[in-house]
This record gives structure tokens, sequence and C-alpha cells, in this order.
């Protein structure tokens, strides 16, 4: 990323910073904004949500003590205290005078709370209930609610069972139950007042305050199970978080995440009349902050527009500011095109034009040093040439004059004669009248001098062979000293330790793509030609791979990448320096 920024143009760069810094500052005010507001949006919902929720409590609270007043009021009325002293004399043959003289408390009960749909009073002598009620075939005892009752923990005066199915009554809807002990003065066993309400009725009373239908309120029990039959189900259900959380206090509000991964905000608050029962509000958080929706698109419309302007005024602003670098920059690549004539010229004085004029300065300067640089470049490059030749000269021009010296010393005057002979024309082609290039035929010529020199100094150390594919091969156009150095290697380095006589083969043949091969092979000891290499590309080059560095450095000198030498060595068997040089070099 950082190096795709730096390659752009300075005009790109400016644009860039002008936008990036909008957008900072653009984006982090509008994220604080769409934070605080999201933020006070949340806390006015959970206030006003828990000041729904109280008030909805409070009715509710009033409806089921309306209810408890009602049947306490029914218990105290004449007829249903002369039925309990029956029913504490067990006395049954009065059960259906007191059932009709029931009957009018019975309605007056309904009439002063709308939300009862039934009731029932269970006895050891019989039910006392509505005759306009059609009972059904089942026993109260046999019944859930009578069930739960028994297994309540005493003492109790007041049960409320959770909505159900109305078992007592046909056609009834489905009920919440209040079930109360008789108010008597004598303590009467398995006798208990059954007042069924209408879920409906409740369940219209927590519809009633709610303003809005994003919010859901649902009256549960302390295990989070609903207390009223849902007939289209709940949508939000409190998971062991929600649990935890509805144990914190008879009030207030708490955050949870549900089981699809919602987040969801929850208000509480228990009932005073039935403390097992909690009133619950559920509302999706996503759903409350949806309207920050368009704060957030006001936001990003906001920031396209500044990204605009930025990039309308970046554009103006580089186009001013950078117009005498625009200028330079054009003559700068004049300059590439090798147009030395071109000068700067500005009206300003800034900083930019002060490079403009040392420039003109320097492509002054740069005009004097250019023909100085191609002069001294050529003769750096004969120089080095040279410098390498004259290195091999001494190298073994010492070795055949020690050879020559001893064996003048020794009294062998004709082998003297023709070594004297052999290194007159081994310095006469080696000196080639000045000129770094020979032909091949002179250079084999050469080196064949070399290897009869050698010969002479050690009679029974190698032969050689020369093998050349073709006769026209020989003017062809090579540097000179270039197999000299390789033979003298051979032999210094990969006879001396070999029992059996040693074998030297130079073979030239044409090559593929144009190139001339040449093959210096022997049977000596071999190299390690990674040692090999990694000594030729030191800096002091170590005295075994002297010749070998000579030769590949003069070759990249002259030929440049167009040449290369190649070496391969099996120990005892065959060594190969190989050299590929073009044929058609041109001068």
């Amino acid at each position: 990323m950082k190096s795709l920024f730096l390659s752009l143009s300075l005009k790109r760069r400016t644009w860039i910073a002008f936008v990036a810094l909008t957008m900072i500052c653009i984006t982090v005010t509008g994220l604080f904004a769409y934070y605080f507001a999201a933020q006070v949006i949340e806390r006015n919902a959970m206030q006003m949500s828990q000041n729904t929720l109280n008030k909805t409590a409070q009715v509710l609270d009033e409806r089921l003590r309306n209810v408890i007043v009602a049947t306490s009021t029914f218990m105290m009325s004449d007829a249903f205290q002369r039925a309990m002293n029956d029913v504490l004399a067990k006395q049954s043959s009065s059960y259906f005078s007191h059932l009709s003289e029931l009957q009018t408390p019975f309605s007056q009960m309904k009439l002063n709370e709308l939300s009862i749909e039934s009731m029932l009073i269970h006895t050891p002598i019989g039910d006392f209930y509505p005759t306009e009620k059609a009972r059904r075939p089942i026993a109260v005892a046999d019944s859930m609610v009578l069930q739960q009752v028994k297994a309540a923990e005493e003492p109790w005066n007041t049960v409320w069972i959770v909505g159900h199915q109305e078992e007592l009554f046909s056609r009834s809807h489905p009920v919440i139950t209040l079930v109360m002990k008789p108010l008597v003065n004598m303590p009467l066993p398995d006798v208990y007042i059954i007042v069924n309400l209408r879920e409906d009725v409740i369940r219209g009373l927590l519809m009633d305050n709610l303003d809005t239908q994003k919010i859901e309120q649902v009256l549960m029990d302390r295990r989070g199970e609903p207390v009223l039959l849902s007939q289209s189900g709940t949508a939000y259900r409190l998971n062991e978080t929600g649990l935890g959380e509805l144990e914190m206090g008879e009030r207030g509000h708490f955050e949870y995440k549900d089981d699809a991964g919602r987040d969801i905000l929850s208000n509480h608050a228990t009932l005073s009349m039935q403390p097992a029962w909690k009133l619950v509000s559920f509302q999706d958080k996503a759903e409350l902050l949806a309207p920050m929706t368009n704060i957030l698109w006001y936001i990003l419309m906001i920031m396209g527009g500044c990204v605009v302007l930025a990039f309308i005024l970046s554009n103006l602003l580089s186009g001013v500011l950078l117009r005498p670098l625009y200028k330079l920059r054009s003559l700068m690549m004049r300059v590439e095109q090798n147009q030395l004539d071109v000068r700067f010229e500005s009206e300003y004085e800034d900083e930019v034009t002060q490079v403009g004029y040392k420039f003109n300065r320097m492509l002054e300067q740069i005009g004097t040093l250019i023909e100085e640089v191609k002069l001294s470049e050529t003769e750096k490059r004969k120089s080095e040439i040279k410098a390498l030749q004259a290195q091999i000269d001494p190298h073994f021009l010492y070795n055949t004059l020690n050879t020559i010296f001893w064996k003048s010393e020794m009294g062998e005057h004709e082998t003297v004669q023709e070594m004297i002979v052999s290194l007159s024309m081994l310095f006469r082609l080696g000196l080639n009248n000045g000129n770094e290039i020979t032909t091949l035929g002179q250079e084999l010529n050469h080196v064949e001098q070399y290897m009869m020199l050698q010969q002479k100094s050690y009679p029974e150390l190698f032969v050689y062979d020369i093998q050349l594919a073709d006769e026209r091969l020989r003017h062809v156009p090579i540097l000179k000293i270039l197999l000299q150095p390789l033979v003298e290697n051979a032999i210094n380095h990969g006879f001396q330790e070999i029992a059996e006589r040693g074998l030297i083969v130079i073979s030239v043949e044409s090559g593929p793509g144009g190139m001339l091969e040449i093959r210096v092979s022997d049977n000596g000891t071999g190299m390690d030609v990674d040692d090999v290499r990694r000594r030729m590309g030191m800096t002091g080059v170590a005295k075994d791979s002297y010749a070998l560095s000579n030769v590949e450095s003069r070759l990249a000198l002259y030929y440049g990448d167009q040449a290369s030498m190649e070496l391969a060595s099996e120990p005892q068997v065959a060594t190969t320096v190989t050299l590929r040089i073009p044929l058609d070099k041109e001068d």
C-alpha cells in the first residue's frame, strides 16, 4: 500500500490528502453524532417502556385486586354463609336450595367484575356454580386446577393459576384461575372457591397502554414461562442471561442477546397481587434504532458532498501550485530524449524556480562532461583489457624461461633451441601487433606453442589433441590469449597428483544460436566447481582460480553478457571448461 501511494503523482497524493482529511473529520463527527443520538434514543425508549410497563402493571394489579375483593364480597353474603354452615354440618339435604340462593350473588359478582368468566365452589357435599353455565362431565378433584392447588405450599389463602383451557364449563374461553379458601369462622377442609378470569380481557389490559407495535409485553412467571395462553406465540424468549437479570429486583431494565443473536431491550415489573408473576416488555434494539438509518444516510450524503468538494478544490489548488513543477518535469522529459539545449524559465520566485535555475546549470555541466565521460570510458575499457592481458604474460613467461635455463644447464642445447623458437612464436602471436582481437586459427597456434613448451619441460606429463570441427572457423575473430590460461590451469593443477599420463583435448565447433563453442578438457584430479565459483566471486582471487577468473573477466569486458564460461568436473575422468562466444560480435 505504501509503495502504491509513493508511486502516485504529486497531484494524486494531494487529492488523496484532501479527501482523506475530509473523510476523517466527517466520519469522526458523524460517528460521534450517531453514537450519542442512539444512546439518547435507547435511554428514552427504556424510560418510556418502563413507565408504560409500570402503568400496565398497576392496571393489572387493580384488576386482580377487584377480583379478590369481588370474591371476598361474595363469600360474605348470607347465602354463602348458610351454604358453608351446611357444609360444616355435612347436611346435603338443603343443597339445591342453597344452589338457588347463590345464583343471585353469582350474577352480582359477574356484574361487578366483567373479567370473570365463571366460578365454582367445590365442597364435600357438592359443587355450587351459576346454573346458566353448562358443566363439563369432569370431577373437580380430577381437574388440573385442583391438582395445582393441592400441590401449593401451605399456608395459603389465594392461589393464581396461569392461563389454561377451561375444564369445568362448556363453551368457555381460555382463562386464568383464582382459587381462594372460604372466609368462615371455622376451617373448612376441601372447600375451594374457583374463579375463572377471561384471558382475552387480561390480554387486552396489556395492549391498551401500548402506543407502539414495536414493544411486546408478556406476563411471565419466574421461570420465564408465559402466564397467558398466547394465540400467536410471543416473539421473544428469555434465555439464561435474561432470566438472571429478571431476578434482579422487583422492577428494572436490562439488555440481553436472544438465541437468534438479536440485541433485546427488556423492562420488568412485579405484580403486587401475585409476586410470582412479572410483567416483562421486549423491544428489538435494531428496530428501535431503525430511524437512525436516515441520520446515517444524511451523514453519508454530507461525506459524499465534502469528498466531491475536496476533489474540485484539490484539483484547482494543485493546478496552480504545481504549474512550475509540471513545466520543470516537461523539460526533464525532453532532456531524457537528449535535448540538452532546453532551459527553465518562470515568473515565480519560489523554491521550484530555484530548482529550475539549478537544473539549467546542471545541463550546462552535463554537456561538458558527456564527451569527457565517453573518452574516459573508452580508455578505461582498453586499459582494463590490456591490464588483464599483462597479468597473463609474466605468469607463464616465468615458468618457460625457468625451464629453458635448466635445460641449458643440463646441456640439452637442441631442446633449448626448439623452446626458444616456440617461445618467440608464442610472443609474436600473443602480441598480435598490439591488437586485442586475433583469429581462432592464431589462437589455436598460440596455445599449441605453449603446450609444446610445457611438453619440453615435462616430457612424460601429458599429451594434447586439438579438434576443429570446421576449418572455416579458423578465420573467426576472437579475443586473444583465452585458451593458454585454461591449459596452464589444467597442467599446474590437474596433472600433479595423477599416476598416468594426462590428456588435454581442445575442441572447437559452431553451436546453436550463432555461438562459437570452445571446450578445454583434461583427465586430471578435477575440482569442486561450487567452491571454485565461490572463490572466483571473492575480491581477492585465490591462485588456483586466478586463470579462470581472468578469462571470465576478459570475456565480460569485451562481449558483455553475450559470452559465458561453464565449468564441469568429474574427478579422474574429465574436467571441462566451455567458452561460448558469439560468432557475429560487432566491433
